[in-house]
């Protein structure tokens, strides 16, 4: 495992061109995942509707099967525990991401922080933090907010 982390901080330091697709594609979800993680546990509780929510949306986005799943963010765990700040990460993201991609992972980001039913300020803050580190702005991640909520709305059970 650690292997894989080594070769993750290899391999995001390299030039664009240098590194090639299926490499720069892992280091991708990597660096997106790790992001993930860092907003859920921003709040000091990394609750099982966060996590249940972050599973089903990388598997969705990845196009991963459970196994794969795990695997990925338990790789991304340790990236995100063993990393000085988020920098590596987003710039890897922002350097690689449309803006269409930045966009799913934006609205991804917030239905994460809105999955437990509360926004704290240290999770605002962090969006606020690395989507500017994502060169996103406000505008459009204003746009993935108002979205994430309305997925959400739309997916809540009706109240009795």
């Amino acid at each position: 495992m650690i292997d894989t982390i080594r070769e993750f901080f290899r391999s995001s330091m390299l030039p664009a061109d240098d590194a090639p697709p299926q490499t720069r594609d892992r280091d991708l979800r990597l660096a997106a995942c790790a992001l993930l993680l860092e907003l859920a546990h921003a709040d000091d509780d990394f609750s099982g509707d966060e996590r249940r929510h972050m599973e089903r949306s990388i598997r969705r986005h990845f196009g991963l099967d459970e196994r794969q799943a795990e695997e990925l963010l338990r790789h991304a765990e340790t990236a995100r525990q063993e990393a000085p700040d988020l920098w590596r990460f987003t710039r890897l993201i922002r350097e690689h991401y449309s803006l269409g991609q930045k966009m799913v992972l934006a609205e991804v980001m917030w239905a994460l922080v809105y999955s437990d039913g509360e926004l704290h300020a240290r999770e605002d803050y962090l969006m606020r933090k690395v989507s500017k580190l994502l060169a996103l702005d406000m505008g459009y991640l204003s746009e993935a907010r108002r979205r994430a909520e309305c997925t959400l709305e739309l997916s809540d059970p009706p109240v009795d």
